[in-house]
């Protein structure tokens, strides 16, 4: 249940009219007053002698008993009541008793208070209600109303638990303002996907991330095809900024503006500043990320996948400033995957992106410093363009999604254990959306790895199964019962032919995390040697020539889906 308090008004009149009419989508029916301040308050919905008139000089009697000058310029409260659209459809007697407790926990009309403000309550819909009352007390004085908001919040955290409805997560203040009714009503005559807020925080988002510095994100974000607004100093350094979508004019055809903080807190201009300050001259990728041959994305992508590795040990450290720092860093990470992929993988990321946005904000002060590498990393994906859907780029982007979704689940779990609802269901919700882009990801490269496995001679496959009991033996039998043994061989199999200690490489994968509690050992183990496989230089020369009865070559190998424990798992 969401309560809603709206701008204060000047006009009683004109919201009754509102409320008792068709609506701005002929969306009203039915309006009739569930409750009001006076049982015997006029109802114009079901009393055809009541009129609106009545109603607002009823409601505006105490205003008008003050002298001119005591009479507040705005003195029209209004609170709207909207519940979740999976709960039941309560009935007006459920929603009056609602409104009794919305108007005593605000401080309108306490409990047992004669001398309270007047207020009515009017349905025109299954789902919520809206709350008049006027900001003047029947003694003459001013309702006291501090933290109303957050008490009626409160307030309806109770409603819900008493009703049996959904129960909303609390939130910290630090979530961005939501879209009204009119921006998303507007944005449907627009043929917008969504409101015009949304669409420019993503914008930014996108041009954020991993931006080396201001002319870079300016210069990516006119890019995106949106105006910009900057406001200049004398020196001609920017102040701050604004941006508008094309087309998304007011009633004097001027271009409706939203500036960085009010999208989200985190979008103005001096906290965008920070994050430059803390990654600045970012400089290339290791050598060590660079070899094989791959292709620019597919290195950015490997690259990524280090760099978060080493934020899910931050996230776990009691540092709550590092963990803060690192959550801004996958958020951007995020955002540069969504914009360099194609497909259904690209439309899951940016769900993903979209919901774990609201991860990345709380009360705790970042350490900026900290989500260098990070953003360093969000920087290499997008200046490395487009990944393919497959081959080495498929594998790569498989990987690193692999590692993203234990980031994102370390996020929830570490938003939960310190209190912030929201950001813990959106984190959750966000691995949600990765899994799915993962899905997409690997189906065909999965394939292809698993009949490689299948068609290696029966000499190679004994070989290896030695290799996994000499390396890990408290680990054979399972690894050897699993569906994803085949997948197993391949991949040790394009190791060894690479050079590589396959004995040595499969023990490194085993000690970087622990393994007992995986669903599957080993497709977890697929996804470590394929990485480790890329950043370990090989033990010796590769191969010259296959062995007659190796199997034809298939595409580049892509992790099949982790499902480890100690490394967060959604719950």
């Amino acid at each position: 249940m969401i309560p809603k308090i709206h701008r204060q008004g000047s006009k009683t009149v004109g919201l009754i009219r509102y409320l008792y009419g068709p609506g701005t989508h002929e969306e009203h029916v039915d309006p009739r007053l569930v409750a009001a301040f006076d049982p015997l308050t006029p109802d114009p919905g079901r009393d055809p002698q009541a009129t609106y008139k009545q109603l607002q000089q009823l409601l505006d009697q105490p205003v008008e008993a003050l002298p001119k000058q005591r009479r507040p310029d705005k003195h029209v409260w209004h609170l709207s009541v909207r519940a979740a659209p999976e709960d039941p459809v309560l009935s007006d007697e459920d929603w009056a008793v609602i409104a009794r407790r919305m108007v005593a926990a605000t401080g309108i009309a306490p409990e047992g208070d004669e001398a309270a403000c007047r207020w009515a309550a009017v349905r025109h819909a299954d789902d919520h209600i809206h709350i008049i009352a006027t900001l003047v007390r029947d003694d003459g004085r001013r309702p006291r109303r501090h933290n109303e908001a957050r008490r009626a919040q409160t307030e309806c955290r109770s409603i819900e638990a008493d009703y049996g409805l959904r129960r909303v997560t609390p939130g910290d203040g630090t979530a961005a303002k939501h879209p009204s009714s009119a921006e998303r009503h507007k944005a449907e005559r627009l043929g917008q996907e969504a409101a015009s807020r949304e669409l420019l925080r993503e914008h930014v988002r996108r041009a954020l991330a991993g931006a080396a510095d201001e002319a870079e994100f300016f210069a990516r974000l006119a890019a995106e095809g949106v105006r910009i607004n900057k406001r200049l100093a004398p020196s001609g350094d920017a102040l701050g900024y604004k941006v508008a979508i094309v087309g998304d004019r007011n009633g004097a055809g001027e271009p409706i503006w939203y500036s960085g903080s009010e999208l989200a807190s985190d979008l103005s201009l001096p906290r965008i500043r920070k994050r430059f300050e803390a990654t600045a001259d970012m400089p290339e990728p290791p050598l060590s990320l660079e070899r094989g041959g791959a292709s620019a994305p597919a290195r950015a992508r490997h690259f990524a996948t280090e760099a978060t590795d080493t934020a899910l040990t931050s996230m776990a450290s009691r540092d709550d400033g590092t963990a803060a720092a690192q959550l801004v860093g996958v958020g951007e990470i995020l955002d540069a995957l969504a914009q360099t992929s194609l497909g259904a993988t690209r439309s899951e990321l940016r769900e993903a992106a979209q919901h774990f946005e609201r991860a990345t904000r709380s009360h705790t002060r970042a350490k900026d410093k900290e989500m260098y590498a990070l953003r360093r990393a969000a920087n290499q994906i997008v200046h490395s363009g487009t990944a393919l859907g497959r081959g080495q780029d498929g594998a790569a982007t498989a990987l690193v999604l692999d590692v993203m979704i234990l980031a994102v689940i370390a996020a929830a779990r570490w938003h939960a254990a310190r209190s912030h609802a929201q950001q813990a269901e959106a984190a959750q919700r966000a691995a949600d959306h990765l899994r799915a882009a993962y899905q997409a990801t690997t189906a065909a490269p999965l394939a292809a790895l698993r009949t490689y496995g299948q068609r290696l001679p029966a000499q190679a496959k004994q070989r290896y199964a030695n290799t996994v009991r000499t390396a890990v033996p408290h680990l054979a039998d399972r690894l050897q019962a699993e569906p994803g043994w085949d997948a197993l061989t391949a991949v040790l199999d394009q190791a060894d032919r690479a050079g590589h200690d396959t004995a040595a490489l499969l023990t490194k994968a085993t000690v970087q995390r622990e393994l007992d509690s995986a669903d599957s050992v080993s497709d977890v183990l697929v996804w470590r040697l394929h990485h480790l496989g890329y950043v370990t230089p090989p033990a010796s020369a590769p191969r010259s020539q296959r062995p007659r009865t190796a199997p034809a070559p298939v595409p580049a190998t892509a992790p099949v889906a982790h499902q480890v424990v100690n490394r967060p798992r959604r719950r």
